[in-house]
Parts: structure tokens; sequence; C-alpha cells
């Protein structure tokens, strides 16, 4: 084994490290649960959509090993493991989508409501100032950094949440909205908090939940939404074709239905992944890591990415279940990290 690799290896392991040592056991096909009932052909397209943007361990092999299967099922028993890495958190998996909304290049009374680009000036490495400090200071207006105009402030909330969107605007045309900076804070959920006032049980609160409580309560609604401190700025994304899904944290466009985002300090972006997802809608589906969010944090913490527009939204909205996530690594990198951790 090369030292590049040895060190590739540490650099892995090492990552592993959170507040609660990460336990790693190496899995068989036969533990993976309707593995042989999957569409691997699928998956393994959506492979292909980033992998060779992973550069270290066995991974570029691997890759290049995927031009002209026949066979996507044999491909991935032949050069991958199932790997179990858990954290002792709760598995927790969500959804999320790409909205489409309605919107204006020009600020009109229908249109009042502004995504903003990330300013020059803006400090990098450290938190700058809160949601509540940008909205309240009126810092951000009068600069020419207007993206787009919406008609709704839950609309840009949650697709500062989502990350990306697409806009249908008053002119006839489109445009799509992806993820452009933030302001270095953490994300904290208003539903939590509206659970914690005691208004909804924990069961009772989804996207449609929390959107139609703003609604109907502006003041408190607009003080609620900035108990989430972190404010996402966006950027015009032009070289995604519309047929295409949004760009992911790997700068290629994720897939509905196989996407997902990790926690990227568990799981490599760009690998395989297993997900056994539970609730009311169940499935057991290959998937790759394409893509991260603020709020998915820990071994087992994973958002399921389920496409564009609203009915994947309302599908989104209600996912909030258990089950398990098993990352598929490269033989060696697989046998190295489990050693690594006995």
């Amino acid at each position: 084994m090369s030292s590049l690799r040895r060190i590739w290896l540490l650099v892995a392991v090492l990552a592993l490290a959170s507040p609660v040592q990460a336990d790693v056991q190496l899995l068989d096909w036969a533990d993976l649960r309707g593995w042989e009932s999957d569409d691997h052909a699928v998956a393994l397209d959506v492979f292909r959509e980033t992998c060779r943007d992973l550069k270290e361990g066995d991974w570029p092999t691997v890759c290049a090993l995927s031009d002209g299967v026949t066979n996507a099922r044999m491909y991935f028993e032949t050069f991958f493991r199932p790997v179990l890495i858990r954290d002792g958190e709760e598995p927790l998996f969500t959804g999320y989508y790409e909205p489409e909304l309605s919107g204006s290049r020009t600020r009109s009374d229908e249109y009042s409501v502004p995504l903003y680009r990330r300013p020059e000036d803006a400090p990098t490495g450290r938190p700058w100032l809160t949601r509540a400090e940008l909205e309240d200071s009126g810092i951000l207006e009068n600069r020419g950094l207007e993206l787009v105009w919406l008609k709704d402030p839950v609309d840009k909330f949650f697709l500062q949440i989502q990350g990306s969107g697409r806009i249908k605007l008053d002119d006839g045309g489109r445009m799509r909205v992806g993820f452009g900076g933030k302001n270095g804070h953490p994300y904290r959920s208003v539903g939590r908090e509206l659970v914690r006032q005691g208004i909804f049980e924990d069961h009772q609160v989804s996207a449609q939940v929390i959107r139609n409580w703003v609604t109907e309560n502006p003041d408190a609604g607009a003080k609620l939404l900035q108990h989430n401190p972190s404010y996402v700025f966006f950027r015009e994304v032009s070289q995604v074709p519309p047929e295409k899904g949004p760009l992911g944290a790997m700068n290629r466009s994720i897939t509905g239905g196989r996407s997902v985002a990790v926690d990227p300090e568990f799981v490599p972006l760009g690998a395989p992944v297993w997900l056994e997802k539970g609730g009311a809608e169940p499935f057991r589906r290959l998937m790759m890591a394409q893509d991260t969010g603020a709020a998915i944090n820990g071994a087992q913490r994973a958002d399921v990415f389920y496409g564009s527009g609203d009915e994947a939204g309302e599908i989104a909205g209600r996912i909030r279940d258990g089950g398990r996530m098993v990352v598929l690594y490269p033989i060696e990198d697989a046998l190295a990290l489990v050693d690594a951790n006995l």
C-alpha cells in the first residue's frame, strides 16, 4: 500500500471522529434487506454522475471500471463492500426537494421579497450577522444584491432550507437559483421551536404545518422564522439543463429518488449508500451521497431528495422516519476502515 494511500485512509478514519465514537461494521450483501430487488442499473447511472470527482483511495479505479458495465448489481457486489457506521444516535431520515416558485426580476407590490446574492464584503471563515440582524438592519438593501423577487417570505425561508429552486418569472422566462453562500450560523429548527412553545406536538410538525401557522400568525411567524439564525444567499445557475436536477454539494446535478444528503464527516461524498427507510412510505434503495445540508449531522442522518415541484415537496415534507443507512466502500478501503476501528 502506497504512503499516499495510507495517509488518505488515516484521514478517512479520523474523519469518523465525533463526540460519540463511531462503530464500524462490515456487512455481507445478504444483510441488505431488499438488495436483490432494486434497480441497480438506475443507481449506477446516478453514481457515474459524480464518481469521476472522487480522487482518493480506490474510488478512481472503481469509477473507471463502471464504464461499459452490463450487469450493475454484479458490478457493485464485485468492487464494493457494505459498511455500517453508527455513532450512537438514533437514525433519522427526512426529505427535501427543489421548490418551483413564482418570481420577478423587478420589485413590485406583488413581488416584494428579495433573494440576495452574497455580499463581497461578507466575512469568510467566521459567523456574520444572524438572520434577524440581516433582516432587521436593512444592511443588504439598496446595494444591487437582489437576484430575484418572490411573493412570500415563507417561500423564501423554505427555499433557503432547500438550498436551490426553480423560479417561474412573470415575464414568461425561467431561472434556477442555487446555493451562493451563508452567514456562518448553524441551522436551528423552527419546527422544534413550535414544539418547545407547546403550540404543536412533535408528530404534528411538518413543512406545511409550519407554513400555515406562519401565514396565519404573521407577526409571531416572522419572529419564529428568525429563530433560525442561519441565512442562505443565492446565485443564478445557468449551466444546468432544465431536465436535470439541481446542483448538489459536488456541483453536479442530483437525481430525485436516488440522491441523498449526508454528513461528510461520516459518509464520503459520492459514495453509494444503501438506505432502508421505514415509516408510512418505506423503501429500500441504493442511493448516492451527492449532497449535504446544515441540519444533516451524524452517521445515520440523511435527507432524501424527492425531486422538483409541489408534489415532490408534499412528499418530502411528510418524511421523518427511522431505518438504516449502509455505506458502500471500495473493497480495500472498506477492509482498512473496519480494521482501523477494531
